[in-house]
This record gives C-alpha cells, structure tokens and sequence, in this order.
C-alpha cells in the first residue's frame, strides 16, 4: 500500500483533538512549559555582572531544553496505551492505514505542537533578557554557542523523545507508567548538552554539528525500531481486552 500523507494528516489532526480533551495533556503542553521559562528568568537577573558569565549564562538555557525534552515525551506515551485505554485504537487499527502512516502521524501530532511551544518561550525569553537583564548578562546569553545548542537540539532532543515514548507506549498497559518511563528516557541526550553549556565540552561549531548528526542518526533508528516492533495484531487483540 502506497504511503498516504492524507491518512497521516487524518492520524495528526485526530490526536491534536484528544490532547485538547485531555486535561493532563493540556497541563504538561501549557503549564510544564511555564515553569520552566520562568526558572531561566529568575536565574538570569539574578547573576551578577562580575560572574564567569559564560558558565552561569549558560546555566538558565537548560532549564529551556527541558521543554523540547520532557513535553513530547509524556504526548507521546500517550499516544498508543492512551488510545488502547479509551478503546479507540482497535477501530483505527482497523482501518487501511499502514503502521508507518499511524506511527508519522503520532510522532508529528507531538512534534509540531512541542517546537510550536519551545521556539515561542525561547523567543520570549530572549525578549526579556535584551529589554530588561544587564547588558553584559544579556551579551553572554546571546553568545552563538548557547544559541546553536537551542536551536540545532531542539527538534533533536523531541525527535529522541517521541520515538523513545511511542515505543514504550505500543508495549505498555497503563498511561502513567508509560509517560512515567517515557520521561526517564527522554533524559540521556540531555547529558551532552549540559556538559556543553557549562564548557566541559568545548560547544565548538564542528562538535556540535557532528553531534548533533549523531542524535539524528540515533533519531533515524528509533524510527525504525519503533515501526519494527509495531504488532498491529498484538495491539488489536490487547485492546479487546
């Protein structure tokens, strides 16, 4: 069966309507996200001008990179064992929809949303730090190396998160534990990135360039891994359970 962007749109626009019936759903994608802009706020006004500005500028920014991290990873975990406890997912796994289609659609459902949600607070937060933080403060936080870590691990770190959930999701029975693992397993990537942010890795352009086709290779085989484990009979036959 040729693969149809019309089955996955109908999969992404379908899940973006259960997350909005969702309440825990909307709590993790409107107030997680909150929390953690306003902790890098407070961290940045609070530095004083005579601190090793790269390190403690750099500190504030991970709090950010939690967003693209944890936000899809709990959307994702939702995505199959939510659907097999609503009892949904038997009537869409009936349909004429390949797993690569049911499984873009999932993984784009919590991709779009979770970069919409990062790249706003980024802005935001950036916003903020050039109109009211001290000058030389604000200077550190613009330094090129903390934006490429932002902006080039962002939609690497949720990739990860999503392929890592939606797994999980496929073999498990209950949603908290799910989105519970789901969130532990989002964690890891976010090792290389701190140690850059606070310079025990030199945040090179080469380094993070090369570190970041790394993640997109490990991206990549997550992808196949989940549509590899994907027993469309197995979910099918657990959700007349």
């Amino acid at each position: 069966m040729k693969f149809s962007w019309t089955r996955v749109r109908a999969i992404f626009h379908k899940e973006l309507r259960d997350y909005r019936r969702n309440r825990f759903i909307v709590y993790t994608m409107g107030v997680l996200p909150l929390i953690f802009i306003t902790i890098p706020i407070i961290e940045i006004f609070a530095i004083p001008a005579s601190a090793q500005l790269s390190t403690r500028a750099g500190l504030p920014l991970l709090y950010l990179l939690i967003i693209p991290a944890i936000v899809p990873s709990t959307l994702a975990a939702y995505s199959v064992v939510g659907e097999r406890e609503q009892g949904t997912l038997e009537p869409v796994l009936a349909t004429p929809i390949s797993r690569e289609e049911f499984l873009v659609g999932k993984a784009l459902a919590a991709l779009v949303p979770t970069l919409g949600i990062a790249y706003l607070l980024f802005g935001i937060f950036f916003a903020v730090v050039a109109l009211f933080a001290n000058s030389v403060v604000a200077s550190a936080v613009f330094d090129r190396s903390h934006l490429l870590v932002l902006l080039l691990f962002t939609p690497l770190l949720a990739g990860w998160s999503i392929w890592v959930g939606i797994a999980i999701s496929a073999r498990s029975s209950d949603v908290r534990a799910a989105q519970q693992l789901g969130v532990f397993a989002s964690v890891p990537p976010l090792a290389v990135v701190v140690l850059m942010s606070l310079k025990v890795i030199d945040p090179t352009l080469a380094l993070a360039l090369g570190l970041a086709a790394v993640l997109l290779v490990f991206d990549g085989i997550g992808w196949r891994a989940v549509a590899a484990m994907f027993d469309r009979e197995r979910l099918m036959t657990g959700a007349r359970r």
